[in-house]
């Protein structure tokens, strides 16, 4: 599976910028989608952040799935790799 990486960074209450990529079907191109897929993500989370926009979220590549990644996809319609200040 082909899936396109959407490369995010947001601010934290606390100032610190998280850093995380949120994978999607290649085919997958709403933005609207895909920012509310992020949004989820930090809804989770234990601290407040910022909303995504096309400041803090754009496309940047589309590479081929692990079959890890292949699963989440298939369960939740997305994937987040976490990079930085994401805990």
């Amino acid at each position: 599976m082909k899936v396109s990486v959407w490369d995010t960074y947001v601010k934290r209450q606390d100032g610190l910028i998280m850093h995380f990529d949120i994978l999607v079907p290649s085919n997958v191109i709403d933005k609207v989608k895909i920012f509310q897929y992020g949004n989820d993500y930090l809804q989770q989370k234990p601290f407040k952040t910022s909303e995504l926009s096309t400041k803090e979220c754009v496309f940047c590549h589309i590479e081929s799935a692990t079959p890890s990644i292949i699963s989440e996809i298939q369960h939740k319609g997305f994937s987040i790799i976490e990079m930085e200040n994401c805990n």
